[in-house]
């Protein structure tokens, strides 16, 4: 029988697959990491299995007076990941989530799409049964989020006063906005088959 020893952040960093606004990803070993501004991402892990997942989104769920990708939806992002999961063996009466992001980075944006984001998440996982084990939301920052899904451990930096962090947090929410907006053509959409 061997011993694995927890991996540090600094492990658990350098070896992250990134996902971006719009992007889910599960995996049994290599660490995920995301950054966010208003957008949520949600780890979600089964105990028993020793795996995870981690989806990142911007808004709650789509507006029926726009035309937006399903995939890009909040409500989409944490079924598919559920199903992903469940599509591997793990059971929904034993995940547990952490819930991350929501804030306000940039203070020329007035609105509240962190704030609906994390009331969201919280009612979607209450909703569903999955306990929620830990939940770091809102504020005036960014955050870096990494999460090592073998053992299921999540580290969260909050970022604050960093323009270049908050440009590129606002560079990604804003083109994942105009993906939200602009219906993509066939040859843009990503489907990824497994």
């Amino acid at each position: 029988m061997s011993t694995r020893a927890e991996p540090t952040r600094k492990e658990v960093e350098r070896t992250a697959h990134s996902i971006h606004p719009g992007e889910w990803r599960v995996d049994r070993q290599r660490p995920i990491a995301t950054l966010l501004g208003s957008c949520i991402a949600v780890c979600l892990y089964d105990p028993r299995l020793k795996f995870g997942g981690m989806n990142h989104f911007m808004l709650p769920s789509s507006d029926p007076d726009k035309a937006q990708d399903d995939l890009l939806r909040g409500d989409y992002a944490m079924e598919v990941l559920v199903n992903a999961m469940l599509a591997q063996g793990a059971q929904k009466t034993r995940l547990v989530a952490k819930v991350f992001g929501g804030g306000n980075p940039v203070s020329a944006i007035r609105m509240s799409i962190g704030e609906n984001n994390a009331r969201f998440a919280r009612e979607w996982l209450a909703r569903e049964g999955i306990a929620l084990q830990a939940c770091d939301v809102g504020g005036p920052w960014s955050r870096k989020v990494l999460f090592e899904p073998h053992g299921g451990a999540a580290w969260c930096k909050r970022i604050l006063g960093s323009m270049a962090v908050a440009d590129e947090v606002v560079r990604e929410e804003t083109e994942y906005a105009r993906r939200l907006v602009t219906p993509a053509t066939t040859a843009e959409k990503k489907i990824e088959l497994f």
